[in-house]
Order: structure tokens, then sequence, then C-alpha cells
């Protein structure tokens, strides 16, 4: 994608936003082969979705996911409160419809949500609870720095994206992650523009 400016960056990654919205509902209200559910409904157009089962391997970085998300949208909020650019706001906003999608899978699979309950900057795992505080620190110092931040942040995702997506066979959690990774490539780069400004 050639976006020339951080605003037309954010405003696709809003488009995207609602593409991945879009396609987490059609995924939620696909029956067990991915067709339409019985009793009507509006008519899936999604290609088939096999439901299978995660192995325990696979169900720990689904729950790891979960956190990577809410610590994404958790720092860019608190970032959106102390700066004004508008990236943040939007892309928090992203990041809220990405946990979502998270949250769709663990229930479908019996995961247990490892971010239910918790309020803002609050993590069930230590390690992601000292990752946010150090990168919540680093990016108060400035925008810039917090713009550091969210490329740490981003590349991050990627990575454990990536990770995850290896010898996964499940259509709806490859789905899902694919367009995960697809919004934190866009944010990376309109993190990446907002820094060469």
């Amino acid at each position: 994608m050639n976006i020339r400016s951080p605003r037309r960056a954010v405003a696709a990654m809003g488009a995207f936003a609602l593409v991945l919205a879009i396609g987490v509902g059609t995924v939620a209200a696909a029956g067990p082969q991915g067709g339409p559910r019985r009793g009507g409904g509006t008519p899936v157009t999604s290609p088939p979705t096999t439901f299978l089962t995660l192995t325990a391997e696979q169900k720990a970085a689904l729950a790891g996911m979960a956190e990577e998300e809410k610590l994404a949208r958790d720092l860019y909020a608190a970032f959106a409160a102390t700066y004004p650019t508008r990236a943040w706001t939007t892309i928090g906003a992203a990041e809220s419809i990405h946990l979502a999608a998270i949250r769709t899978l663990l229930a479908r699979y019996g995961v247990a949500d490892p971010t239910a309950g918790k309020p803002a900057g609050t993590f069930a795992t230590a390690a992601v609870q000292a990752t946010y505080t150090r990168l919540l620190a680093a990016g108060n110092v400035s925008e810039r720095a917090a713009f550091t931040v969210g490329r740490t942040v981003e590349l991050d995702d990627t990575a454990k994206l990536d990770a995850a997506l290896v010898g996964m066979t499940a259509t709806d959690v490859r789905q899902i992650y694919s367009n995960l990774r697809r919004g934190s490539t866009q944010h990376l780069a309109a993190f990446n523009r907002l820094l060469g400004r």
C-alpha cells in the first residue's frame, strides 16, 4: 500500500478495522463448516471455515495473543490521553477490534481469556505487566518516544503472529491471525511515517 501521509495511513487503518470487524462477524455467524446458521439470517459469503481442535501450545499462544492486543490497546489509549496526534485514537480503536477478534477465538476453542475483567494497564501475566509498565514509561518521555514504543509493539506483534501461524491448520484462526498481521503491518508503517516527519 502506497500511503504518503500519516493521515492517509490512519484512514486506511480505519477501513481495515471495519473489514476485520465484518470478517469476525461473518466467521462468528457461520455454522460448523462455514455455511449459514440454520433458521435463516444473512447468507455467509466467506470461504468455508473448518473448526479444529487446537494443541495446548496453540491455545497458550492464543491466550498470549489476547494479552498482546490488550497491551497495544491500553498503551495507545494512554498515549491518546497525553498526546494530540489522532493516530493514537484510530490505531487504538483498531486494537480494540483485534482484541475482540481474539476473544471470539478464545470462546470458540474453550480457552480462558486472560484479559477478562482486567482494567486498563493490568495484565494476568507478570512478564506482560512488566513490559507494559516499561513501555508506558518510555512513551511518557515524549510523543516521539511514544511513536518508537508503537513501532516496537507492532514489530513484536508481527513476530508473534508469524510464529503462531506456523503449523496452524484451523482456518478460522489462520484467517484472524493473518488479518491481525496485516493490521500490525499498517500500524507499523504509520508509526514509521510519524517518526519520519
